[in-house]
């Protein structure tokens, strides 16, 4: 395991918080529960990396906006995000009603209008999402 300075598990439901108090310890672990978007406790440009998977392909375009608006604020310059999201252009996305009506091109829109950069993205690995990979020079 990559060893870190801290770690925020961050999340809205503290139920998930509680068990992964439960059942896992580590010096630097911090589990930090928001109101949906926001990043409470975290201070502003301290974060060098921000990792998603399995939440974004759920969330609808605001709350996406509000989301990538907050992370600008915690990560410093050059940090990395990567990010998992539904992409309705694949079969299993489509047919998966719990997943967002969202694409590479709306994702990606969304990313660069809030002046990040998007450094790679996967949109072949994954039978119903896409991966993006993106930081704010």
């Amino acid at each position: 395991m990559l060893t870190l300075a801290r770690l925020y598990v961050v999340d809205f439901h503290q139920e998930l918080l509680d068990e992964l108090a439960r059942n896992f310890r580590a010096p630097g672990l911090f589990l930090v529960k928001n109101t949906g978007t926001d990043f409470p406790l975290i201070e502003l440009e301290s974060v060098d990396l921000v990792f998603s998977f399995g939440v974004f392909v759920h969330l609808d375009t605001p709350i996406i906006e509000s989301y990538l608006d907050n992370i600008k604020t915690i990560i410093r310059p050059g940090a990395d995000v990567i990010i998992q999201y539904s992409d309705k252009t694949k079969e299993w996305a489509r047919k998966n009603l719990t997943f967002s009506d969202n694409d590479p091109t709306r994702m990606c829109a969304m990313i660069t209008a809030r002046g990040y950069r998007i450094v790679r993205e996967d949109r072949d690995k994954l039978p119903h999402s896409s991966i993006v990979h993106f930081t704010k020079d």
